[in-house]
């Protein structure tokens, strides 16, 4: 979101809050559809929808498709610590690893490590391939990985 937002202008009512959880729900729903759900007509409703991208509060339209049918079938994460925490050091190591790929998560972590980086890999050789580059990287001092067996839930977005 902008920092630069008065917290007037990020504002929401009841149908912003609508038009959120639909779009949450199915990125991809007509106007008219949203419209209708959301109990207003299509312009304003396309002039909300604007307004939230504007905002910063909708940041982007995403297909959800299936890694492994795509030949990704391996899903891990990896603790990341590092021998330091200067500001310098922190940034080169995200740019690092945003530029990989396989990174589709890169989270600064509290407790237990620095970085918590979601991968994928094409297979097990692939996976052991990016970890060697993880414990290869500058700066890196210990890496654990976690593969993930089985996913029951993985929701995008927030509860409205």
């Amino acid at each position: 979101m902008n920092e630069h937002l008065s917290s007037s202008d990020t504002e929401l009512d009841s149908i912003d809050r609508q038009i959120i959880a639909e779009l949450q729900k199915d990125g991809r729903i007509t106007n008219v559809e949203l419209a209708r759900r959301a109990g207003i007509s299509a312009p304003p409703c396309l002039r909300r929808v604007r307004r939230l991208e504007e905002l910063g509060i909708i940041k982007g339209y995403h297909a959800e498709v299936d890694a492994p049918l795509l030949g990704w079938s391996l899903n891990f994460y990896a603790l990341i610590g590092l021998d330091s925490q200067k500001g310098s050091i922190l940034e080169e190591f995200e740019a690092q690893v945003a530029a990989w790929p396989e990174t589709r998560e890169c989270h600064m972590i509290r407790g237990g490590g620095d970085f918590l980086v979601r991968m994928v890999a094409r297979d097990a050789a692939h996976q052991n391939v990016l970890t060697r580059r993880l414990t290869d990287s500058a700066h890196v001092v210990r890496v654990q990985t976690l593969q993930t067996i089985h996913t029951s839930r993985d929701l995008a977005g927030v509860p409205i």
